[in-house]
């Protein structure tokens, strides 16, 4: 009888193993594929940002690839009906979760400090603009090209450089290539109609914050998901725990 009972306590937790590794395999890949996702689209970004100020997609990922893992060991647990697994399976997903949630809410909390650094870190590449292979220099003409945009706050944000004395507005800001010539670009007045003269910081400000905003509810939504887990598992544990102590 005792055999019985022990039997049907492993058939319980295999039956359920198929669909805990599913579920928690795929909200682990979901989690990972979101921190590539924000760390792809905002490299550019990124790459205008202390490096303390770039670490959510890098946690994402980590805790991505650490709830595939613990699907896995999830599923093991349940299919062998060990309480101490099940216990130290629900006590990683809770770190998981506490790791998760409080990447997010430090990313919302220091937002302003992110934009402030931004901000300061981009009038420092304008300053130090170069129009050559350099990181800050490329991600300043990425920027311009891709959202149509010119300096910080406008495009006469370029007179007060280097650069402009020597070139006058880089070809990034140009709305036309085959109209923009290098004489315009030294004449403000003239470059006025030949470039985009809206700054670059609210419109990257805006697109960070909407990229951002994805992440965070995608990882708010796994977070979420990961406590039903933890529920699971301790309830099961519970159950195979009790089941042991009827057949005493």
């Amino acid at each position: 009888c005792r055999a019985g009972d022990m039997d049907t306590d492993v058939l319980v937790g295999c039956g359920h193993a198929p669909l805990l590794q599913t579920r928690w395999g795929v909200s682990g890949i979901v989690l990972l594929a979101v921190g590539v996702w924000g760390r792809v689209s905002l490299a550019v970004y990124f790459s205008l940002l202390d490096e303390k100020a770039t670490n959510v997609p890098f946690v994402l990922v980590g805790a991505g690839a650490v709830v595939v893992l613990l699907g896995t060991f999830g599923c093991f647990a349940t299919c062998r009906g060990s309480t101490w697994m099940l216990k130290l399976y629900a006590m990683l997903l809770s770190l998981v979760f506490l790791i998760v949630l409080v990447a997010a809410i430090v990313g919302f909390v220091f937002r302003h400090e992110i934009k402030a650094n931004f901000e300061t870190n981009l009038n420092l590449a304008l300053k130090n603009y170069n129009a050559t292979v350099d990181q800050h220099s490329d991600a300043v003409d990425t920027i311009q090209r891709t959202l149509h945009c010119c300096g910080v706050q406008n495009y006469t944000d370029w007179e007060k450089t280097e650069y402009f004395t020597q070139r006058g507005i880089p070809q990034s800001c140009c709305k036309s290539q085959d109209d923009c010539s290098e004489r315009d670009l030294k004449d403000l007045n003239k470059a006025k109609l030949k470039v985009f003269v809206d700054g670059c910081f609210f419109l990257v400000t805006s697109t960070m914050e909407s990229k951002m905003s994805v992440v965070a509810g995608i990882s708010f939504g796994i977070a979420c998901f990961q406590l039903v887990g933890i529920f699971l598992a301790c309830c099961l544990s519970r159950y195979i725990t009790n089941n042991q102590y009827e057949m005493v």
